[in-house]
């Protein structure tokens, strides 16, 4: 008796989608060239799988993009005709219970909400998947992918398991299940796209998943920022950070003054303030594979020798992002009694993003892979306005920052703070390392993200 209940149970909650996903298969084959694309965070802090989107969109193909939508995606996405953008509900954890408890029931909740919305999606050839996070979106769309006949390509990000090591420890009993899971499923795979060649050696050697690297490339839209727009972003920022305003009000009423350029009234023409100081940017996701004690203690250094000359200016250090340890920081940040140095923690508007690194002096990376196989997206952007980068060193950091040639890499507070030092002496000299640096970016062949996608991801697309 019991054992016909469980059956018939299992045939109710089953039978409909065997159904639909044979209806679907059906309507697959008279549908014009479709692919959805899931990612189960943030879709406007998810630049590359926006760029699939989008690359995906400009070979012909109409594309659905599944994601949180906490920001704003960038304009290009919104205004194709080709992207619909269909928006997933966040679940937020109990707030009573076991930790282990609370977390399972989320992650139940989040696969049957995630199988629903996949199921009503229209057919679709392929699905594109971002990992991490891979629990439990993996297995609902290889599920979906049987049903539907859709063919699942996984991007890998990086190892969901390694970065629930950050907080949990390597041996927790979850982070132990989501690695088992992340090997299981992600073999279950059609295609697999990875960040980086090591990252591609590991996933074969210890995965047993062969995978492409397609590394991550900058849009068309990083790219350094002409001064009259350079101009136009410090005066708006500036109408709610007082960093960007300028310290003196020009003599002239008429005349626009931010603290790095201005506008005069009669020529309009823009120029950049003599002695103004160097921006330096930075932006994170405030997780914890990002340490910003480094870039603070740093500072501190920096204001010491800073104060006792005047080979070195001011600093405007600004640092992009949300995320969980944001207040943490900032209240770190507060406590500081810099007199040479100010730092401001915005949230830019997507298309505010890349004029602000077009704009900049020099980026900082303080990203340290928890896996030591993914490099970040920020100094890839960064290198595709120009922007020389100083980023903490990690195994495989040598694929993207060639040290001395396009930026510097560092250990430790003491060795960014040298490298602040010196990059930024008698600035804003045409003549000096920092100078050196930008030209090299600027000679150096860069391939873009649509060019990188068309060689890579289409012609397996295409033969598939």
């Amino acid at each position: 008796m019991a054992a016909s209940c469980v059956a018939l149970l299992f045939l109710s909650l089953f039978l409909p989608l065997l159904l639909l996903g044979g209806w679907k298969r059906w309507q697959r084959g008279r549908a014009a060239r479709h692919v959805v694309v899931v990612v189960l965070g943030d879709v406007g802090r998810s630049p590359r799988m926006q760029y699939h989107a989008l690359s995906l969109a400009k070979c012909g193909f109409s594309v659905t993009l599944l994601g949180f939508c906490n920001s704003k995606p960038h304009n290009e996405l919104l205004e194709s005709d080709r992207i619909q953008i269909v928006k997933l509900t966040e679940f937020q954890s109990l707030a009573v219970g076991p930790r282990v408890l609370r977390y399972g029931i989320k992650v139940v909740f989040q696969a049957v909400y995630l199988l629903w919305k996949l199921m009503w999606q229209e057919p679709s050839t392929y699905i594109f998947l971002q990992n991490p996070p891979g629990l439990p979106s993996i297995s609902v769309c290889w599920l979906v992918g049987c049903l539907c006949g859709s063919k699942l390509v996984i991007d890998w990000h990086n190892y969901g398991y390694s970065i629930m090591g950050l907080v949990h420890g390597v041996t927790h009993p979850i982070v132990l299940l989501a690695k088992w899971y992340e090997k299981l499923f992600g073999r279950l795979s059609h295609l697999n796209l990875c960040v980086t060649n090591a990252m591609r050696e590991d996933l074969a050697e210890n995965w047993r998943i062969r995978a492409v690297t397609l590394y991550d490339k900058p849009a068309s839209f990083f790219k350094e920022t002409p001064l009259d727009l350079q101009h136009e972003l410090f005066m708006k920022l500036g109408r709610t950070h007082s960093l960007f305003r300028a310290c003196l009000e020009p003599s002239d009423p008429t005349t626009e003054r931010s603290a790095f350029t201005e506008r005069d009234a009669q020529t309009r023409v823009v120029t950049r303030l003599c002695r103004r100081p160097a921006l330096l940017v930075s932006s994170t996701s405030w997780t914890e594979d990002e340490d910003f004690s480094i870039l603070l203690a740093a500072l501190e250094k920096f204001e010491q020798v800073a104060s006792d000359g005047d080979s070195l200016p001011s600093l405007v250090c600004v640092i992009t992002g949300r995320g969980p340890l944001k207040e943490h920081y900032t209240r770190l940040i507060s406590q500081k009694r810099f007199q040479r140095i100010q730092v401001c923690t915005p949230w830019l508007e997507a298309e505010d993003y890349p004029l602000l690194l077009g704009s900049a002096d020099l980026g900082v990376c303080l990203h340290k892979s928890s896996s030591g196989l993914d490099l970040p997206m920020k100094v890839v952007d960064m290198f595709g306005c120009c922007l020389p980068v100083c980023a903490v060193n990690f195994k495989c950091l040598h694929e993207l920052v060639k040290h001395g040639e396009n930026g510097l890499v560092f250990e430790d507070a003491e060795e960014l703070a040298s490298q602040l030092q010196m990059l930024l002496s008698k600035f804003p000299d045409p003549a000096g390392k920092l100078n050196q640096f930008r030209k090299n970016l600027r000679e150096s062949e860069q391939l873009r993200w649509d060019e990188s996608w068309q060689r890579t991801v289409l012609p397996l697309v295409m033969d598939s």
